[in-house]
């Protein structure tokens, strides 16, 4: 009996030590630790996943966006996209930041020349290839991640922003918000452009499903989400949000599936809808100015919006569906995860 209890009691440490299972491998949580990208501040900061207090923080070049998490909750990876924005970047960035989570710390800093301006990335779920958008290259990098170096490019013919890749990565879907009018479906066996998902309003956003079999995609202009089925690629579904007067962005699963967030700005939003009724009641919240990402705590109560306009945090009460509270972190954080 006592070796029973006592293995019992092994496996039940052993679970709290491990990264938190998420349907996702794209979509993390954690209990370890929490990580902000703080774009306007150029830095990678790390804190305390209950206090939210700040730890430490490393620089890793200009404009960081967006990150993907190693499966073991090691490694980050982070695109370096440059000084400027979408449609106006004069000095585009040209490398990926290596972050080491357990030491916080930047591990390396690797060079993709000759291309230009990374911005979306997505990991497969063996963690040994990364996806990386080059909006100004109009190229998606394969990019293996014990060597750090490119394994192929793919054609996207749009200046592809973010990026959504199947979970079992047999397909990517790249949003191409306004100059190609289409999301791009490339095949990750051959490497190259399949299909082209006709998105009249241009895209600004994109996600898929944990089961791979819908993407879901934000309207560039009106406040709705389109939704891809993967194995046609064509759009079955319009979802309508409620209370924004504009297009929305990026759209996001939270960790156990059930769950899709969606922004808007002007006035500054956040829509909340429960992702097996994306046709039901909508939680539509109030949110510092130009919310940006998501991040979700491992026992999917907690939710948090990063505004990075205004260089908070907004914390929500899923169960609830309102604000708890709100802090400052950074100088403006664009995405941030639980790990």
């Amino acid at each position: 009996m006592l070796r029973t209890i006592s293995a019992s009691l092994l496996l039940v440490a052993a679970a709290d030590l491990c990264p938190a299972a998420s349907l996702n491998q794209n979509s993390p949580t954690g209990a370890a630790g929490l990580l902000l990208i703080d774009k306007m501040g150029r830095e990678v900061r790390f804190l305390d996943p209950a206090t939210f207090k700040e730890i430490s923080s490393v620089e890793v070049g200009v404009a960081p966006h967006d990150f993907a998490i190693s499966p073991d909750h090691k490694t980050a990876y982070i695109p370096v996209y440059g000084d400027g924005i979408y449609g106006r970047n004069a000095n585009p960035g040209h490398t990926v930041a290596v972050v080491d989570l357990v030491n916080r710390k930047v591990d390396q800093i690797f060079d993709i020349s000759p291309y230009q301006a990374p911005h979306g990335i997505q990991i497969d779920p063996s963690g040994k290839t990364i996806y990386v958008t080059c909006d100004l290259s109009r190229k998606v990098l394969v990019i293996d991640t014990k060597s750090r170096t490119i394994k192929a490019t793919i054609d996207t013919e749009g200046t592809g922003h973010w990026i959504a890749v199947l979970p079992d990565a047999s397909k990517l879907y790249v949003a191409n918000k306004n100059d190609k009018l289409f999301v791009s479906v490339l095949d990750l066996k051959t490497n190259k452009l399949i299909g082209r998902v006709p998105a009249p309003n241009g895209t600004q956003g994109i996600v898929a499903s944990p089961d791979g079999k819908t993407v879901i995609v934000a309207d560039n202009s009106e406040p709705k989400l389109l939704v891809i089925d993967t194995k046609t690629d064509k759009v079955v579904d319009t979802i309508p949000l409620e209370g924004g007067t504009r297009g929305v962005y990026k759209p996001y699963f939270t960790p156990d599936g059930s769950k899709v967030v969606v922004c808007s700005e002007n006035p500054p939003l956040v829509h909340i809808l429960d992702a097996n009724h994306l046709h039901g009641k909508q939680t539509v919240l109030t949110v510092g100015k130009d919310p940006m990402g998501f991040a979700v705590s491992r026992d999917g109560k907690t939710l948090l919006v990063a505004n990075h306009g205004d260089g908070t945090v907004s914390v929500v009460d899923l169960k609830e569906g309102k604000i708890t509270s709100a802090f400052k972190a950074g100088t403006g954080i664009e995405t941030l995860a639980y790990y």
